[in-house]
């Protein structure tokens, strides 16, 4: 289910917003977007995979909240980890370089 959105590291770019299938998040303008329907998630870590600044976590508990203390994952290494498992993160090019959807991120 998805935890959290750190304001320090989102960049606004709302590309998780309509990565997700159930529409989970909300736009704010001028800020990062809210996560107005968490009960809604379905952990499918769409919306951790396509943040291209590892802003997002995304638990993999799906039946309830963990309350992520933000400073906890971020010393696990556990923002962004699902992309980093997938090879979309910095120092995986070679993975991610015949991945089509990757593209679409080529701007950040």
């Amino acid at each position: 289910m998805i935890e959290l959105i750190s304001e320090t590291r989102c960049i606004a770019c709302n590309l998780c917003v309509p990565a997700c299938p159930v529409n989970v998040f909300e736009v704010v303008p001028d800020a990062p977007p809210r996560i107005a329907r968490q009960e809604d998630c379905q952990t499918c870590f769409m919306c951790e995979l396509y943040c291209p600044v590892d802003a997002l976590y995304v638990s993999p508990n799906a039946n309830g909240v963990d309350h992520a203390d933000e400073a906890a994952l971020e010393q696990a290494g556990l923002l962004g980890g699902y992309r980093k498992a997938v090879g979309w993160s910095k120092g995986s090019e070679q993975l991610r370089s015949a991945d089509q959807s990757f593209r679409m991120l080529s701007k950040y």
